[in-house]
Protein backbone atom coordinates (compact mmCIF):
# COMPACT_ATOMS: atom_id res chain seq x y z
CA UNK A 1 0.00 0.00 0.00
CA UNK A 2 1.13 3.22 -0.94
CA UNK A 3 1.48 6.34 1.85
CA UNK A 4 -1.94 7.64 3.21
CA UNK A 5 -2.55 11.36 1.73
CA UNK A 6 -4.86 13.79 2.80
CA UNK A 7 -8.00 14.84 0.91
CA UNK A 8 -5.99 18.00 -0.97
CA UNK A 9 -3.35 15.87 -2.25
CA UNK A 10 -6.02 13.35 -4.11
CA UNK A 11 -8.05 16.55 -5.35
CA UNK A 12 -5.28 17.82 -7.16
CA UNK A 13 -5.95 15.08 -10.12
CA UNK A 14 -8.46 16.08 -12.64
CA UNK A 15 -10.25 12.70 -13.46
CA UNK A 16 -12.22 12.67 -16.72
CA UNK A 17 -13.96 10.54 -19.20
CA UNK A 18 -12.57 10.16 -22.29
CA UNK A 19 -14.40 9.33 -25.80
CA UNK A 20 -11.15 7.52 -27.67
CA UNK A 21 -11.56 8.61 -31.21
CA UNK A 22 -8.56 7.36 -32.81
CA UNK A 23 -6.23 4.39 -31.75
CA UNK A 24 -3.09 3.19 -33.50
CA UNK A 25 -0.20 1.43 -32.84
CA UNK A 26 3.10 3.29 -33.72
CA UNK A 27 5.26 2.01 -36.26
CA UNK A 28 8.35 3.09 -33.72
CA UNK A 29 6.88 1.07 -30.77
CA UNK A 30 6.65 -2.53 -29.91
CA UNK A 31 4.93 -1.79 -26.53
CA UNK A 32 2.94 1.30 -26.66
CA UNK A 33 -0.76 2.30 -28.28
CA UNK A 34 -1.53 5.84 -29.52
CA UNK A 35 -4.84 7.18 -28.87
CA UNK A 36 -6.88 10.34 -29.83
CA UNK A 37 -8.80 10.89 -27.03
CA UNK A 38 -12.07 13.83 -26.66
CA UNK A 39 -12.34 15.15 -23.57
CA UNK A 40 -15.21 17.34 -24.31
CA UNK A 41 -15.20 21.32 -25.38
CA UNK A 42 -13.61 22.28 -22.58
CA UNK A 43 -10.25 20.65 -22.96
CA UNK A 44 -10.74 19.14 -26.41
CA UNK A 45 -8.55 16.33 -27.81
CA UNK A 46 -4.92 14.88 -26.21
CA UNK A 47 -2.84 12.26 -27.22
CA UNK A 48 -2.62 9.66 -24.85
CA UNK A 49 0.31 7.13 -25.28
CA UNK A 50 -0.21 3.50 -23.49
CA UNK A 51 1.80 0.52 -23.22
CA UNK A 52 -0.68 -2.10 -23.75
CA UNK A 53 -0.07 -2.98 -27.04
CA UNK A 54 0.79 -7.16 -25.88
CA UNK A 55 -3.22 -7.32 -24.68
CA UNK A 56 -5.19 -5.20 -26.39
CA UNK A 57 -5.88 -3.62 -30.04
CA UNK A 58 -6.74 -0.59 -31.32
CA UNK A 59 -10.46 -1.92 -32.24
CA UNK A 60 -11.08 -2.56 -28.39
CA UNK A 61 -11.18 1.20 -27.52
CA UNK A 62 -11.79 2.93 -30.80
CA UNK A 63 -15.29 4.89 -29.20
CA UNK A 64 -15.25 3.82 -26.22
CA UNK A 65 -15.43 6.23 -22.98
CA UNK A 66 -12.51 5.13 -20.23
CA UNK A 67 -11.77 7.25 -17.23
CA UNK A 68 -8.38 9.15 -17.61
CA UNK A 69 -6.20 11.77 -15.89
CA UNK A 70 -5.72 15.03 -17.55
CA UNK A 71 -3.82 16.68 -15.83
CA UNK A 72 -0.56 14.69 -15.63
CA UNK A 73 2.82 16.58 -16.89
CA UNK A 74 3.40 15.66 -20.63
CA UNK A 75 5.91 13.02 -21.20
CA UNK A 76 7.84 11.49 -24.18
CA UNK A 77 7.36 8.51 -24.64
CA UNK A 78 9.44 6.78 -27.37
CA UNK A 79 8.97 9.03 -30.30
CA UNK A 80 5.58 10.37 -28.93
CA UNK A 81 4.40 12.29 -26.25
CA UNK A 82 1.65 11.43 -23.41
CA UNK A 83 -1.04 14.05 -22.39
CA UNK A 84 -2.43 11.92 -19.46
CA UNK A 85 -2.87 8.57 -18.58
CA UNK A 86 -5.65 6.05 -19.17
CA UNK A 87 -6.66 4.35 -15.59
CA UNK A 88 -6.41 0.87 -15.42
CA UNK A 89 -6.38 -2.22 -12.85
CA UNK A 90 -3.43 -4.82 -12.45
CA UNK A 91 -4.65 -8.24 -12.57
CA UNK A 92 -5.05 -11.39 -14.08
CA UNK A 93 -6.39 -12.96 -17.10
CA UNK A 94 -6.13 -16.77 -17.25
CA UNK A 95 -3.07 -16.60 -14.43
CA UNK A 96 -0.96 -13.63 -17.17
CA UNK A 97 -0.28 -10.48 -15.57
CA UNK A 98 -1.72 -7.88 -17.44
CA UNK A 99 -3.59 -4.37 -17.17
CA UNK A 100 -7.71 -4.28 -17.29
CA UNK A 101 -9.36 -1.51 -18.81
CA UNK A 102 -12.66 -0.74 -17.36
CA UNK A 103 -15.12 0.72 -20.40
CA UNK A 104 -17.86 3.32 -19.18
CA UNK A 105 -21.03 3.45 -19.93
CA UNK A 106 -21.98 5.22 -23.04
CA UNK A 107 -24.42 7.82 -21.73
CA UNK A 108 -21.87 9.61 -19.78
CA UNK A 109 -20.70 12.58 -21.59
CA UNK A 110 -16.83 13.09 -22.65
CA UNK A 111 -14.92 15.36 -20.22
CA UNK A 112 -17.29 14.41 -17.23
CA UNK A 113 -15.41 14.84 -14.17
CA UNK A 114 -14.71 11.79 -12.29
CA UNK A 115 -15.03 12.12 -8.61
Amino acid sequence: MKPTIEYPEFEKLDLRVGRILEASVPTWSKKLMEFTVDFGSEIGTKTILSGIQAWYTPEDFIGKRFPFIVNLAERKMGEGVSQGMMIMADGKVEDEERPIVFPLPENIEAGTVIR
